[in-house]
């Protein structure tokens, strides 16, 4: 008999399962360092959302990241170039994810899924200012030619005129993710030991 659709989707999907570690239990992390988390991730949120959208300290180093995502996917042609600061930005943490997830640590895997999300508020603030083009821009090549990366992708891409829309919602999954990080790592309260 031939295996059908479903139980081949099956045992593939158990077989990532499988290699993810996703069985696995999470690694133990004590109620008070699971709280020291909470304490933590609590004044960010306020910090981040008193600043309204402004540049947060950690910005600095999303933007280091950002910009050798530049440099990294200039191998691969403009677009990918062009597209290639905010795709590092993003990747590094949800790859450093990955591996805490693999890993089963749970308080490093909702550290970099919170960081993760939080790129996606400077994102949404460089995407915000695609038309306006008010924000300071920052180059690893000529400062001659220096270009706005969502300008030239919403230009591109036909949607300039919603540049601000689009950032709205990249603002919202942002902070969606960032408190889902947090409430992960709260339900860890329920699961942990004093």
């Amino acid at each position: 008999m031939l295996p059908t659709m479903d139980s081949s989707m099956s045992e593939y999907l158990d077989s990532i399962a499988e290699w993810s570690g996703a069985r696995e239990d999470w690694r133990p992390v004590s109620r008070w360092a699971v709280l020291a988390w909470l304490v933590f991730y609590a004044l960010f949120l306020i910090y981040a959302f008193n600043m309204h959208g402004g540049y947060l300290f950690i910005d600095s180093a999303n933007l280091v990241v950002h910009e050798g995502g530049h440099l990294l996917f200039a191998w691969f042609g403009p677009t990918l170039c062009l597209w290639g600061g905010t795709i590092l930005q993003w990747l590094v943490p949800l790859l450093l994810a990955a591996y805490f997830f693999h890993e089963r640590q749970p308080a490093a895997f909702v550290f970099c899924m919170f960081f993760f999300f939080e790129n996606w508020l400077y994102t949404a603030t460089y995407m915000a200012d695609a038309r306006a083009m008010a924000l300071p821009l920052v180059t690893t090549g000529d400062p001659d030619y220096v270009e706005h990366d969502w300008n030239t992708i919403f230009s591109s891409l036909g949607v300039l005129p919603y540049d601000t829309r689009i950032a709205a919602v990249v603002r919202l999954l942002g902070w969606c993710g960032m408190l889902a990080s947090t409430a992960l790592l709260a339900a860890r309260l329920k699961t942990t030991k004093p």
